[in-house]
């Protein structure tokens, strides 16, 4: 692999040619409305103040949608309310920014950055891919994953995750050179292992190294104490393709996440946007403003926790975990990247944290860091933690008969949406949260009610920490 960008013949971010062909992003797509106005700057916009001031006393007081979070699903709702109904919103986020965990920037170095790790687009639905391409232009990307992993003589060597070819002769000294090869090698693989699920798919040696650890790592409990579902989706590859994803389209906005939701937010004259404001607060003082114009429609469009939502009905709290990140800048790198390849992943027990990311390998990052102007790099190191902003539900029996419980709360509350990963406790890749918050927009011009069209789990599996 070429040393510095993860790169190939086919450019800096893409897969060798073969399995770069499969992704159907093949130039720069999209339109950018704030690039069109002129803006020049790589960073997020500078908000205004009252955005910024957490004070909703100049903020409309009757309003059609509240929507609590301004993240994709929020986002999504207050667009379409607005360009197809011509509804106004008034969108509030407790943090300091929008984008909800997509958000990244450009930190004082130069160098592109997300706030809240690694976020790669990629989906399988048209509709989703021709949505986004109204608010952001797109670059091919095809991401890939090395591992930390070792060998049959305990040597960490780097190879692909998921497993491929390359992953097997590397760990093993093994010779496979087709997908027939790979095919016999993990049949054999799985003829000597009893156990069910994951581990029946691997084989023991590959579960053992890249995946039995790693599980505990993100989750603080071994397989076993996980629903078989999570262990089901590990990947087993034939073939030598070692991208991460499938997916047709895959792509990274060219002026990164935060841009899409400028786009979506910061222009409309129906959408108010106040961050800083905590919903639970504004709720206890009386301060919301009345969002009670629309008939038997769901006039909250609630994106946080569930859990907190029901907080005063004395039920035990849902499990999440969070991530925690180390970020260490890195001023004289050996040609001017720490490893290899974007993300790392260290499966091994022996070492605590899950992975490293060093984003200046993406194909996004500002011209300066294009340039080889910026010599150093950031890394960050991710710890995965029970305390923190909930990142991942649990899932597991408890877990889901709790969430149940939940549900039929929410079901039985009155003019509020629950929408989202959170208030549905399903961890919604990028892609299924645009489609699932379009389909609840659907809803209203078909029903007249803001209200999901499928439950969260016919969505399938996101992808989170495997």
């Amino acid at each position: 692999m070429p040393k510095g960008p993860f790169a190939s013949s086919v450019g800096c971010g893409r897969a060798e040619p073969e399995w770069a062909s499969l992704n159907l992003v093949k130039e720069t797509v999209g339109i950018d409305s704030i690039e069109e106005k002129g803006e020049k700057s790589e960073a997020p916009l500078d908000l205004p103040t009252d955005v910024k001031s957490g004070n909703l006393e100049t903020a409309p007081k009757k309003v059609d949608l509240l929507i609590v979070g301004a993240g994709l699903s929020g986002a999504v709702i207050a667009e379409r309310a607005s360009k197809e109904q011509g509804l106004t919103s008034l969108v509030i986020d407790v943090r300091d920014h929008i984008g909800g965990n997509c958000y990244d920037y450009v930190d004082e170095h130069g160098i592109r950055t997300s706030k809240y790790g690694a976020h790669l687009f990629h989906t399988k639905f048209e509709r989703v891919w021709e949505y986004v391409q109204q608010f952001s232009r797109w670059i091919p990307f095809d991401h890939r994953v090395k591992g930390q992993v070792p060998d049959k003589d305990g040597v960490k060597r780097l190879v692909p995750i998921p497993p491929t070819q390359e992953t097997v002769n590397t760990l093993f000294g093994e010779t496979v050179a087709s997908e027939e090869e790979m095919q016999a090698w993990y049949d054999a693989e799985r003829a000597a292992n009893g156990e069910e699920a994951a581990l029946s798919r691997v084989g023991p040696r590959l579960y053992e190294r890249i995946f039995k650890h790693y599980t505990k790592k993100q989750w603080d409990k071994y397989p076993a104490e996980l629903d078989a579902s999570v262990l089901m989706r590990l990947p087993c590859r034939t073939t030598t393709d070692d991208r991460y994803f499938g997916d047709q389209w895959q792509a990274l906005p060219l002026h990164g996440y935060t841009r899409i939701f400028e786009n979506m937010l910061l222009h409309d004259p129906n959408i108010t946007l106040r961050l800083g404001v905590d919903y639970f607060k504004e709720r206890a003082a009386g301060t919301l403003p009345d969002y009670g114009m629309l008939v038997d429609t769901g006039m909250l469009v609630y994106t946080g926790p569930i859990d907190a939502y029901f907080a005063q009905q004395g039920m035990p709290k849902l499990e999440y975990r969070s991530i925690r990140f180390e970020e260490v800048w890195v001023p004289e790198p050996e040609e001017g990247y720490f490893q290899e390849a974007m993300v790392v992943n260290y499966p091994s027990a022996d070492v605590p944290y899950t992975r490293i990311v060093e984003y200046k390998h993406v194909p996004n990052q500002p011209e300066a860091v294009k340039n080889g102007e910026v010599k150093g790099t950031l890394i960050a190191r991710e710890y995965s933690s029970a305390e923190g902003d909930p990142y991942y539900p649990v899932p597991n029996p408890e877990n889901r008969a709790l969430y149940e419980r939940y549900r039929a709360l929410a079901e039985a509350e009155d003019h509020v949406c629950f929408v989202g990963r959170l208030a549905s406790y399903k961890y919604f890749n990028m892609d299924q949260a645009i489609l699932n918050a379009l389909e609840i927009y659907d809803n209203y011009k078909e029903q007249g009610k803001f209200a999901p069209k499928r439950r969260p789990e016919e969505f399938g599996p996101g992808d989170g920490p495997k």
